[in-house]
């Protein structure tokens, strides 16, 4: 493995983060679903600072990226990390990145006082679940994710 680095994502790499984010749903066959902008990850990412951004780097170019934020357990009593997206791009894979960056969000978590870090795996992403397991992830098999978006979210506000 290549020296890896790691930087925070800034303002300027907007563009970075939409084409990493335009990579990740087109290999989820989601490609179709993304409506993000630039200008909205500006808006939320560093304006609103409603999520963060690393970059993993080898000599110096991006060639993976995880986007988090902070979400609450109130059994636990303090915030954890919610990992949104992870993402290395394929030339890239392989080399221990994926969990470099893993490693990294826990490093994260821990200095920051956090009592967890987790996420979400597609069903059918059999490679990324036996790499999550690999690590000592639990599957959360007792909890179903509901969501509410688009009109229902916005019939259910009125």
């Amino acid at each position: 493995m290549h020296k890896l680095t790691f930087r925070y994502a800034q303002k300027s790499d907007c563009a970075l983060i939409l084409h990493f984010i335009k990579e990740l749903a087109a290999y989820e066959k989601m490609l179709n679903e993304v409506v993000a902008t630039e200008e909205l990850l500006q808006k939320w990412i560093f304006d609103n600072k409603k999520a963060e951004v690393i970059f993993a780097c080898v000599e110096g170019k991006e060639v993976g990226f995880a986007l988090f934020f902070h979400n609450f357990s109130t059994f636990l009593g303090r915030s954890g990390i919610y990992l949104e997206d992870l993402y290395v791009i394929p030339e890239h894979r392989n080399k221990g990145y994926g969990k470099a960056l893993l490693k990294k969000l826990a490093q994260i978590a821990l200095e920051r006082g956090c009592g967890r870090l987790e996420w979400w795996c597609l069903d059918w992403n059999q490679p990324s679940i036996d790499f999550y397991l690999s690590l000592g992830a639990e599957p959360m098999k007792d909890w179903t994710v509901y969501r509410i978006a688009g009109d229902t979210l916005k019939e259910l506000s009125q």
